[in-house]
């Protein structure tokens, strides 16, 4: 089998193509809670704590000095992205659980008890029919 030819069924599987669509799906998510963090959760955070923005908040290691930059720790930067991955993660959990208690609930539900057919109902018939014949032969 060629390289070509092995490299297409791969990549046309459904679980490749599944998992492309939810990398995508994702990262634009992770782009929307981020943004609702930065720009909505955050400044009332930053208000309460005495007007600071968290993105703001660093130390600087080594001033600037002859054209090479600041070495600045952005702890408050950092501190923004646990903020970021603890909300995903807690809005990942909950999606999760919804999904996982509807399927439950579907497993649970009892399945409508199926109606024979006229065809079954006479087929029955002639089965037991038979089998009284049987026990009076004997």
């Amino acid at each position: 089998m060629s390289l070509i030819k092995e490299f297409k069924e791969f990549a046309v599987r459904g679980n490749v193509i599944d998992m492309a669509v939810g990398v995508i799906v994702g990262t634009a998510f992770g782009k929307i809670v981020s943004s609702f963090v930065t720009d909505v959760i955050m400044p009332p955070i930053g208000v309460l704590i005495g007007g600071v923005s968290f993105s703001d908040l660093a130390f600087t290691i080594k001033q600037a000095a002859a054209g090479a930059p600041a070495v600045v720790v952005a702890y408050g930067k950092f501190a923004q992205t646990i903020i970021d991955f603890t909300i995903i993660a807690f809005v990942i959990f909950m999606v999760i659980r919804l999904i996982n208690s509807l399927k439950k609930k579907a497993e649970a539900a009892p399945a409508a008890a199926a109606v024979p057919s006229a065809e079954q109902i006479l087929l029955a018939e002639i089965r037991d029919l038979l089998k009284e014949s049987v026990q009076k032969s004997r």
